[in-house]
């Protein structure tokens, strides 16, 4: 896996600044007020701060922006990254200017000189994210990152709980950016096995399990594959005894061809993150796991690959799901709710769980309607979802509710079956909730992440590069801690 950078938190010593090697950067406010540490910094570079907050182009600078001087007279260090934050900044513009030296960051460390700054951890987050770079494929491999120091007022924040947030979100980026001959289904649930010495209970269901199960649709997917489908169940118990969990259920399709209803040559390469719902599940079960959540947590991933051969499943075919209702299957490039459906009616059945969240890279019609800025989120109940919603804005994880209604679900009606796995082009991301969505006891509060347009970017986001994001590790957390571990001991 690849680890996040080694930072601390100290508080502020400025006896050896002049020596220091790496980078040194520091906050100013913007009216330009500085603290001790800039005050320090600005006597031992003979006024290169004063002269930077006194020029006229200092008036047009905006809160986030990092100004670089190159080999400061006076210090040792490499460079000095000034940073421009008012004294309590929002968490989303403290992480976004925090990336912004994550992306500075070299072999050589850093020495942050945070002073006052309020929430000084969002901006160490902000860092981290932003430092990952994904090589595990490549022979040469990149200089490591060094260390991180953030200097700051006491009382000082907590490492580890950055560490444990920034250690979910690679484990899910690795896991996404991995191709797809790498990260078969026995490579990815070996994976999450790995993930019992940290505490969590993790069980492997292989095909014969499935089979006596009744999961016909998820099974149907998987069958022209080389590689078995699985499902592996993880669970964390750092709540009350016997209370019910939360429930997070995964797409984990580690490569989709489209299977008979085959994809376009462009553009197939990416379907090595077809997995990304699974990728993101295992990363909060594994931020849960690292700061030891008092929480009940259950994460639920269907693994499999979607291949076509001479025994794949066809488009006619008519398939029977764990639920018992049956899915005529318009389209075999459909098939991430058929392993969905299968999974979740599995989750209720054996946790009864106290809400369920299913996330997947599911269609490209949630892109069309949202582009690459939100998540489409859909739900059955209002305050549920609403919970949701607060801590991916919390988070800075875009999110926006989408609509359900019965006009939508009449599209999946089929002559010879109980449904269609496929409802047609017109709001291609509603039916597909509304697919999921009778698969949902009324009984279970429910929301559906269509994390497609989300889930890797290929531009690159403020706290992420090129590739997978690690979308919803933050959020799901946050809504573990705000709605699920509150009143615990």
């Amino acid at each position: 896996m690849t680890d996040p950078v080694a930072l601390t938190f100290a508080e502020t010593d400025l006896a050896d600044l002049a020596t220091r090697p790496g980078r040194i950067a520091l906050v100013i406010e913007p009216e330009g007020k500085m603290t001790a540490p800039v005050r320090r910094v600005n006597k031992l570079t003979r006024g290169a701060i004063s002269r930077l907050t006194e020029a006229e182009s200092w008036a047009d600078r905006k809160s986030g922006e990092v100004i670089t001087l190159a080999w400061p007279q006076g210090l040792a260090a490499e460079a000095l990254d000034v940073m421009i934050l008012p004294k309590k900044p929002e968490a989303a513009l403290a992480r976004c200017t925090g990336a912004k030296l994550g992306k500075l960051l070299g072999k050589a460390g850093m020495l942050v000189l945070a002073g006052n700054l309020k929430a000084p951890e969002d901006l160490a987050l902000g860092l981290s994210l932003r430092a990952y770079d994904y090589d595990a494929q490549k022979t040469t491999k990149a200089d490591p990152k060094g260390a991180v120091t953030m200097m700051c007022a006491a009382p000082l924040p907590e490492a580890g709980a950055v560490d444990a947030l920034a250690q979910g979100v690679f484990f899910t980026r690795d896991l996404v950016n991995a191709p797809a001959n790498v990260l078969t289904t026995p490579a990815f649930a070996d994976q999450l096995v790995e993930l019992h010495a940290l505490g969590l209970e993790i069980e492997v269901l292989e095909e014969p399990a499935l089979r006596e199960l009744g999961m016909g649709a998820l099974l149907a997917v998987g069958e022209a594959s080389v590689t078995p489908s699985k499902v592996v169940v993880m669970q964390w118990k750092g709540g009350a005894k016997g209370a019910a969990p939360l429930a997070l259920v995964g797409k984990g399709v580690v490569f989709d061809t489209g299977g008979i209803s085959l994809k376009p040559v462009g553009g197939m390469e990416d379907m090595t993150m077809d997995m990304g719902g699974a990728g993101t599940v295992a990363g909060v079960m594994k931020t849960l796991a690292l700061r030891q959540a008092k929480a009940n947590v259950v994460g639920l991933v269907g693994l499999v690959e979607n291949m076509p051969a001479g025994n794949a499943y066809r488009p006619g075919d008519v398939l029977t799901t764990m639920k018992g209702d049956t899915v005529e299957v318009i389209s075999t490039d459909a098939e991430g709710r058929l392993v969905l459906a299968d999974v979740m009616w599995y989750a209720q059945d054996r946790f009864k769980p106290a809400g369920m969240i299913d996330l997947a890279t599911l269609t490209g019609a949630a892109i069309i309607a949202l582009g690459h800025e939100m998540t489409a989120v859909y739900a059955n109940e209002d305050d549920f979802c609403g919970q949701f919603l607060k801590a991916a804005g919390t988070e800075g994880e875009g999110a926006w509710r989408m609509p359900l209604a019965q006009g939508y679900d009449d599209q999946l009606k089929s002559r010879i079956a109980d449904m269609k796995n496929l409802g047609g082009r017109p709001a291609g991301s509603v039916t597909a909730a509304q697919f999921l969505k009778r698969f949902v006891k009324d009984e279970t509060p429910w929301i559906h992440l269509d994390i497609a347009g989300t889930a890797s970017i290929k531009a690159g986001t403020d706290l992420a590069p090129a590739g997978a994001t690690g979308w919803g590790v933050l959020a799901l957390n946050r809504l573990v801690a705000d709605a699920f571990e509150r009143g615990e001991d």
